[in-house]
């Protein structure tokens, strides 16, 4: 009996024990259950998941970023790159082939005109030029007698008036040849002709047409419009308060008709006056190549404001979460259970002008740039991993 006894004893002081084991045991697990558990704003990787989240660092960098001015306008045209064709003394339009949208080169004809009133001038001008040639031999030979003073100066005086006048009368020929589009030097006796080609003064597209062969034009019609487009310019509309914002070259953006394509302009010339509706024009030339832009289009326009440095950072580096925006840095290295771990914090900034892929922000107070390290690069995938606890989060 006394042997069955001490067996149940020990029994007994071995459940105890094996109890008071467990109760150790559950305590460990919670306090280690209570180890584990981090501030909000905190999380914590292994290296296997930081390559896999692609985590890179760097740092908070000083950047000139241009703000942004949203301003309308239209694309125009400077004055030298429109043309307005007439034909200066009128006649019938005998040949033209050509219709609005065509594109035209310097000096290619655009109609043939026909007119008696041409082969008239041009008579007139071989006629005037022969009498020339006589006219000026005898003004020489005269001359030449007066200072032998064989001829008489009354005499030379009438022979020079004669001939000045024939050389005016010449010139003026000319110039009427000239204005119709007709060459004198290569005019002669054999080549008088009743029309003449009209030609385009710029090269550039024909923006209007009205003619139509047989029709008969005026010297006041207009028988051309022509654009050239490859040097087109804004003109902007912007309000009296944002007149020190801009200046000669800055840098504007610009969107047609709702398009994604985006332009590139410089500005050229602001406005010095301001108009009665509180506006002043800025005019800025085209600088890209927008084969889909035509003058007249309305546009809408980004112009960079002066720059500024500013604190900023590459705008992936920067999340928004519950309409917050926040950025990582690197708390430090520690380790749990024999295993390294890394630990980022989640910090709250704001966001400001984003600019070539960088973003302005601005940070909490006390914030020590220098010595913080950002993570550039996979701020996502922590933020997926704060906020989903999932294969990445510890």
């Amino acid at each position: 009996m006394e042997k069955v006894g001490y067996i149940k004893l020990v029994v007994i002081l071995g459940l105890i024990a094996s109890m008071t084991f467990c109760t150790n045991c559950k305590r460990q697990v919670v306090e280690t259950k209570k180890a584990e558990v981090l501030p909000e704003d905190i999380v914590e990787m292994r290296a296997d998941q930081i390559k896999l989240a692609n985590i890179e660092m760097g740092a908070i960098e000083v950047r000139s970023l241009g703000k942004i001015l949203k301003v309308n306008g239209i694309v125009s045209v400077a004055p030298q790159n429109m043309a307005t064709v007439c034909m200066p003394l009128g006649g019938f339009i005998k040949n033209t082939s050509l219709l609005p949208g065509y594109a035209v080169n310097k000096g290619q004809t655009l109609a043939v005109i026909e007119n008696q009133d041409f082969v008239d001038i041009q008579q007139n001008y071989l006629e005037a030029k022969n009498k020339l040639i006589f006219a000026e031999a005898d003004y020489k030979r005269h001359t030449d007698l007066y200072k032998s003073d064989v001829y008489s100066e009354q005499n030379l005086q009438q022979v020079t008036v004669e001939y000045k006048n024939i050389k005016a009368m010449v010139k003026s020929l000319e110039q009427k040849l000239l204005l119709i589009g007709i060459n004198p030097v290569q005019l002669s006796e054999d080549n008088i002709s009743s029309t003449v080609n009209l030609v385009s003064p710029i090269k550039g597209f024909l923006k209007a047409v009205n003619v139509n062969i047989g029709k008969y034009v005026s010297p006041t019609d207009v028988l051309f419009e022509i654009v050239n487009s490859d040097k087109l310019f804004l003109e902007l509309t912007l309000f009296e308060k944002d007149a020190d914002k801009v200046a000669s070259g800055q840098k504007i953006r610009f969107f047609i008709n709702n398009e994604s394509e985006e332009h590139e302009a410089v500005i050229t010339q602001t406005g010095k006056s301001v108009s009665d509706d509180k506006t002043f024009r800025v005019y800025a030339t085209v600088t890209s190549s927008c084969k889909n832009v035509l003058p007249g289009m309305y546009v809408n326009a980004y112009i960079e404001e002066a720059d500024s440095k500013v604190t900023a950072l590459p705008s992936e580096a920067i999340v928004s979460f519950d309409d917050k925006d926040y950025i990582f840095t690197y708390e430090k290295e520690k380790e749990e259970a024999g295993k390294p771990f890394t630990e980022y914090r989640m910090i709250e900034v704001k966001r400001g002008v984003s600019e070539s892929g960088y973003s302005e922000i601005k940070l909490p107070a006390g914030f020590n740039i220098n010595a913080a390290k950002i993570v550039i690069k996979g701020a996502y995938n922590l933020l997926s991993a704060k906020k989903n606890a999932g294969e990445m989060a510890c």
